[in-house]
């Protein structure tokens, strides 16, 4: 059997092995984050944000059809294709690996491909691919319906058609492969960008087969690879639709012509001069502008499938992000322009306040043309007074702490400008190594806990598994809680074995084929810190970034693979024995993908998880018929599309995604009827909101109207905040006119009879004549407070108003009457009393008996991250709630009910009571509010399994960060000390203490509570 046939088999061996690996782990239903949205939009081809997936949209459906076209499928479907594609970047890694093991090894060794040379080049693909296979940040995102497997897919396949054509470079119809790639290459942007960060070492690839090179060749070659990556993504992606949606603005503005005239008009021109420059090419015989066009044309035949997002707005479906229904907003679309900005190259600090400059008008479809809503207003980087080269301090918002991120890792002292040096020390301390080679070090060294890192010694860090290391880098490890080490399934130990056998290849490649390891070095470098520098990342994240770079984890997986070839010379250079190569090979196999597939398997089997769509389905039985729901999360909005969308699981509740509520297009998307839920008024006409139309109104004091009044929140709606009378407008510093309001207190009427009726109150509620809102701490109303607010004052109480947070509704004084009723909060006419929060017990017990499911918690085994972690225990909170409320009114033997029926629902080994995160105790304070539930309805078993488990977490926290310090001490006189730091008082704490200072006192408090109940309700 030839080389080829055996390499040929070898690799769909290989992916066999993963794509089962994949299918027998991946989630059975949908997601947390932005899987849901990507289900939905595939299941019914919707439009997703910003900038966009249309190919895998297609791909999605097409897979729920071969399922069967069924939404009890469709998640399946979608997860498979990840599954499958994930399979295929496996296949194509293994064989860009041969490809390179075969130029690495010794000439005469390449001469005579067979025998023991075969089997260390097969061994080396089957290495490297499985060891990538199984890594941490690939295998996620395999297992999941998300975009980044099939990305990752496509980056596969470009580089290995490149490999391929390098074979074939000379021979007739050689250059069809890179045809071929720039094909694919238009195709992925409509998956993911991250595709185009190939493109420099395909450059490099055919620089080095075409050319003879040299320094200044090799150097050249690199920034061309450069400028055609810039040039793509930024001329025939984005402008090329700018330049069409110019046309289309003057073709119907300015000649009367329907709209999308101008578009296709633009693009029919462009067509034209691809193919008079392609007959001019070729007879002029100019070979390379010849191929260049070609692939230029097939870029653009790929990147057509934005077409199906203009095509699908236009049809108004349930999910219809931006609304992309003509060439403006697919321009928007495309830039990300529901987004903020950032500087790259040149720009302030955050200490700079940061200055707009106009860029044009905002153009928006009216109903015969474009209308103007106002300008363009983009960041003014470069015109702050402390701009500079390379700025990486620059985010001048705090709203996740990124001032104190800056500080943290930046150097600064509270107070201190940042300089230079500060914002390289925290490119390379936090952009370039907490956000970059943590991640790295995840997947080839080893994994401390799944905790969201904020840049602490216990929290998400990268280990080796060698006690003294790790003990020297983040303290004594051995004194860490178990529920953050030990029984942590996300506590991965590789022993750094990936990470060493991977630098053994890239010594060797880089010894024996120096071309090679710079195309290898050149797909690992932008695919990595090429994309940190462009993000240029404030902190903190909201969530774990590690799937952006698994394009650099695969180029290092090839290196990984090389490793064999240097284990088997490392060997023979001191083994003289014929079967040395054998043993390489079996070694460095058991050592690394197999040890990788026995600690990543707990952590990625998610075959028996379903709380996503449980947790989304709680929430909309929640609700009562017809409701409109507000939502102020990802996750909490996600997965209800889901539900709604694929499922039909209450499609007459309407779900308002608070982030997005104040966009123009989500309030007109407020008037049409979604699924079963009617239209809305939202007081304002289209022409009011479209553009920057009120995206702001600032609270200004007018003659006439007493401050200390509330006014009629309805009437001042309609009598101010919607008129267009000049009155009720100022002109800005900028010179732009903008709304405003005169008061800042407004009231809601209640009419007793009807509030009863329609069930907003119960007849036993001491119902308030009115609610009063008091906005006095606010300067100005955003628009998506308009909606909330318009929504709350025309619902007249005919139709039911829930929110799945009510601490997101302080600012705007709703929070005061809201009753709980399962997972939401509905709006009542009864004012809360702050110790006895409204809980509609009744209506809440039933639903959480009778309607709830809890994602599969009460089978063992389950593994549930920190994000399913803190979703149960929004859940867990909910039961205690409503169980303190049951215990309140006198109702103990439903309390004891309730409790015990969510305590039945999950495995404690899998999800404890106690357990130690990232958020100051956050999952053990809910764990005593569920423990002071047990105690009022006098469940004294239960009591004491929720206590003895928090209290043993919380003496291992306590525990550890004692640990952390120069000298034991008491628990007590650590915590005075850890108050006195908070008080900035006196204190003796280390400095790895002193990161924990929070969490040592809350913890202390928490075990103080704790030994208090016992007393007080006599716990033995």
């Amino acid at each position: 059997m030839n080389f080829n046939r055996i390499n040929n088999i070898s690799g769909w061996a290989v992916f066999a092995i993963a794509t089962v690996t994949y299918l027998l782990t991946m989630e059975p239903t949908v997601s947390l984050w932005d899987c849901g949205e990507f289900i939905s939009t595939c299941f019914k081809i919707q439009v997703p944000h910003p900038p966009g997936a249309p190919l895998f949209i297609l791909m999605g459906r097409a897979f729920i059809l071969v399922f069967g076209n069924n939404p009890e499928t469709a998640a399946v479907a979608v997860n498979s294709m990840s599954a499958v594609m994930s399979g295929f970047t496996i296949l194509f890694l293994f064989w860009s690996i041969t490809f390179f093991a075969g130029r690495t090894l010794s000439s005469r060794a390449q001469r005579g491909i067979g025998g023991e040379s075969t089997l260390l080049i097969i061994s080396a693909g089957a290495t490297g691919a499985l060891a990538y296979a199984f890594s941490d940040s690939f295998w996620f995102s395999a297992v999941e319906g998300e975009v980044y497997a099939s990305s990752s897919f496509f980056t596969a396949l470009v580089f290995w058609a490149m490999l391929k054509w390098e074979r074939r470079a000379g021979q007739p119809g050689s250059n069809k492969w890179i045809v071929f790639i720039f094909y694919m290459i238009g195709l992925s942007i409509g998956v993911h960008l991250l595709n185009l960060l190939a493109i420099p070492a395909l450059v490099m690839v055919y620089y080095f087969r075409k050319y003879k090179p040299t320094v200044k060749g090799t150097i050249a070659a690199f920034i061309v690879g450069c400028v055609i990556t810039g040039f793509v993504q930024k001329f025939l992606i984005q402008y090329s639709v700018k330049a069409a949606s110019w046309f289309d603005v003057s073709f119907v503005n300015s000649i009367g012509l329907p709209f999308f005239s101008g578009f296709a008009t633009f693009f029919v021109l462009l067509a034209i001069v691809l193919v008079f420059a392609l007959r001019y090419s070729a007879r002029t015989k100019r070979y390379n502008l010849n191929l260049a066009i070609w692939c230029t044309v097939f870029l653009f035949f790929g990147y057509s499938t934005y077409v199906t997002t203009m095509i699908r707005s236009n049809a108004n479906p349930g999910v219809d992000m931006f609304n992309v229904d003509n060439p403006i907003s697919l321009e928007g679309y495309l830039g990300r322009e529901q987004y903020a900005d950032w500087p790259i190259v040149y720009g302030p600090d955050f200490t700079d306040a940061l200055q707009y400059k106009n860029q044009g008008n905002v153009y928006v479809r009216g109903e015969k043309k474009y209308e103007v809503a106002g300008k363009i207003k983009k960041p003014d980087w470069a015109s702050a007074p402390s701009a500079h080269f390379f700025p990486r301090m620059w985010d001048n918002d705090n709203d996740r702490q990124q001032q104190a991120c800056y500080r943290r890792f930046g150097g600064l002292e509270e107070g201190e400008a940042p300089t230079m040096a500060n914002n390289m020390q925290y490119f390379l301390n936090y952009q370039a190594g907490w956000m970059y080679m943590r991640y790295f070090m995840w997947n080839f060294a080893g994994r401390q806990n799944d905790f969201q890192g904020l840049g602490n010694a216990r929290d998400s860090n990268w280990i080796s598994g060698v006690q003294f290391i790790d003990n020297a880098i983040h303290g004594n490890q051995s004194q860490m809680p178990d529920t953050a080490s030990s029984d942590n399934k996300a506590h991965n130990r590789l022993f750094m074995l990936p990470l060493i056998v991977g630098i053994a290849g890239l010594i060797i490649q880089y010894k024996r084929k120096k071309r090679d390891f710079l195309v290898n070095f050149l797909l690992f470098f932008f695919t990595g810190l090429a994309v940190v520098v462009y993000l240029n990342q404030s902190g903190f994240q909201p969530r774990e970034r590690d799937y952006a770079y698994v394009g650099s984890f695969y180029a290092f997986a090839i290196w990984i693979g090389l490793g064999v070839i240097a284990v088997d010379q490392l060997f023979k250079r001191f083994i003289r024995n014929r079967y040395v190569t054998y043993a390489a090979i079996a070694l460095t196999f058991l050592a690394v993908p197999l040890r990788m597939l026995q600690e990543e398997w707990d952590d990625h089997d998610r075959s028996q998880k379903t709380l996503a769509l449980d947790m989304a389905r709680n929430y909309l039985e929640s609700c009562p018929k017809n409701a409109m729901l507000f939502t102020f999360e990802d996750n909490d909005t996600y997965p209800l599309w889901y539900a709604q969308e694929v499922e039909g699981i209450r499609p007459d509740v309407r779900v308002i995604v608070n982030t997005l509520s104040g966009s123009d297009w989500f309030m007109n998307q407020l008037r049409y009827k979604v699924n079963e839920s009617a239209p809305f008024d939202v007081i304002f006409t289209k022409q009011q909101v479209q553009g920057d139309n009120r995206q702001v109104m600032y609270f200004v004091d007018m003659p006439g109207y007493d401050k200390n009044e509330f006014y009629d929140l309805k009437s001042t709606f309609k009598n101010i905040l919607a008129s267009d009378d000049p009155k009720f407008t100022t002109e800005g510093s900028d010179g732009e006119l903008y709304n405003i309001v005169p008061v800042k207190k407004f009231k809601i009427p209640v009419n007793r009879e009807h509030v009863i009726k329609t069930g907003a109150a119960l007849p036993g509620d001491e119902i308030v004549d009115e609610l009063k809102l008091d906005l006095s701490a606010k300067n100005y109303l955003l628009r998506g407070d308009l909606v909330m607010l318009a929504i709350v004052a025309t619902t007249d109480w005919n139709r039911p108003v829930c929110f799945t947070s009510a601490s997101s509704l302080r600012e705007l004084g709703l929070d005061k009457y809201v009753r709980q009723e399962g997972m939401t909060y509905r709006l009542v006419p009864v004012l809360n009393k702050e110790d006895n929060p409204n809980v509609n017990t009744e209506l809440a017990f039933n639903n959480m008996m009778q309607k709830f499911q809890y994602g599969s918690t009460n089978k063992k085994g389950i593994y549930y991250d920190e994000e399913n972690r803190r979703r149960l225990n929004y859940m867990r909170l909910a039961h205690a709630q409503v169980a303190v409320s049951l215990a309140n009114s006198g109702q103990e033997e439903k309390a004891i009910q309730l409790l015990r029926h969510f305590d039945k629902q999950y495995n404690s080994s899998d999800y404890p009571y106690g357990m130690t995160c990232n958020r100051g105790n956050q999952h053990n304070a809910i764990s005593l509010q569920y423990l002071l539930a047990c105690y009022l309805a006098g469940d004294k078993a239960l009591a004491k399994k929720v206590d003895d488990s928090v209290r043993k977490d919380l003496r291992q926290q306590l525990r550890y960060y004692n640990s952390l310090g120069d000298h034991e001490s008491a628990e007590d006189n650590l915590a005075s000390n850890a108050l006195a730091f908070l008080r900035n008082q006196n204190y003796d704490l280390g400095d790895k203490q002193i990161e924990f200072a929070n969490d040592i006192l809350s913890s202390y408090q928490l075990l103080h509570q704790l030994d208090e109940w016992k007393n007080e309700y006599k716990l033995n």
